[in-house]
């Protein structure tokens, strides 16, 4: 090390500390965990008996699991995909927006943003309510036949509800981020490209897209762990009606394994599975991001 950068690598060095002990330790707790029968009996005191290797022998030969991982990486792409399109589109409209109209909108898209996940999950209950939603009125009043019906009773419609709420809340992170940099693009390169005679898509695709490709790797990488991690919003509509056993996704199913189930250890190890299957999914993005750093 040379002397230049001694005292830079000192006043990094308390804070990397920190940050290896408040990450380090769970993590390490978590593994020998994921190594023990750990149940109720360990909860009250009793020591905990080493199982090794045989809770991820039991995860992995469980059926269950395997549907709950497709469903989990299903619904992440998906909502991933809707949350990148919609927010880049709405980026897109505001870079275009007279100053009022846009401060508006993004007042709009802050609020919804702000607004704490158990607050807006309530006002989604009530909007798909058998009942007394307003999505069922509507549609009714609209000539359908929706009168008391349950949208959180099927899978297939669970998943709908749950995907409108996941992309409601997430799009407003994408959008701004996005508009940062949109701005951040040189006016008279685009200009030039209009000059050259490249229309709207060609400047979008060839000069608008490699000036924020850093950022959209960045937002992309942060939409999937985000949507592959997602908890609150499905376990909240499993109470408000959902069938468990047919909507759990890896953060619902860990959840029951452990807190509804007393099987800490397994839990534990599908907690670890779950990370590997994040790592996994997102070392492209990652690559990708070495090699833009690289270039």
């Amino acid at each position: 090390m040379s002397r230049r950068s001694a005292p830079g690598a000192g006043l990094v060095a308390p804070a990397t500390a920190l940050l290896l002990v408040a990450l380090g330790y769970p993590l390490v707790r978590q593994v020998v965990l994921s190594l023990q029968e750990f149940g109720l009996a360990q909860q009250f005191g009793q020591p905990p008996a080493w199982a090794g290797l045989a809770n991820y022998r039991d995860l992995v030969t469980s059926s269950e699991l395997w549907v709950v991982v497709a469903r989990t990486i299903a619904f992440c792409f998906v909502n991933a995909g809707l949350t990148f399109g919609i927010g880049l589109g709405l980026a897109l409209v505001m870079a275009r927006m007279s100053r009022v109209v846009r401060v508006l909108a993004q007042c709009g898209l802050l609020l919804a943003w702000a607004m704490p996940v158990v607050a807006a999950m309530t006002v989604w209950q009530f909007l798909f309510d058998t009942e007394y939603g307003v999505v069922n009125w509507l549609l009714t009043k609209a000539g359908g036949d929706f009168s008391g019906h349950g949208w959180l009773l099927e899978p297939w419609s669970f998943f709908l509800v749950a995907t409108i709420v996941v992309v409601w809340m997430s799009v407003p992170f994408v959008a701004f981020t996005m508009y940062a940099a949109l701005t951040q693009v040189p006016e008279d390169v685009i200009e030039a490209a209009e000059i050259d005679g490249a229309g709207p898509w060609q400047r979008f695709v060839h000069v608008v897209l490699p000036a924020i490709r850093p950022v959209l790797l960045v937002v992309v990488l942060l939409q999937v762990i985000w949507d592959l991690r997602v908890f609150t919003q499905i376990y909240t509509l499993q109470k408000a009606g959902g069938v468990s056993d047919d909507t759990n996704l890896l953060g619902t199913y860990i959840y029951t394994l452990g807190i509804k189930g007393g099987d800490f250890g397994t839990a534990a190890a599908a907690a670890m599975f779950m990370l590997l299957l994040t790592v996994v999914l997102t070392a492209p993005y990652v690559r990708l991001m070495i090699r833009q750093e690289e270039g």
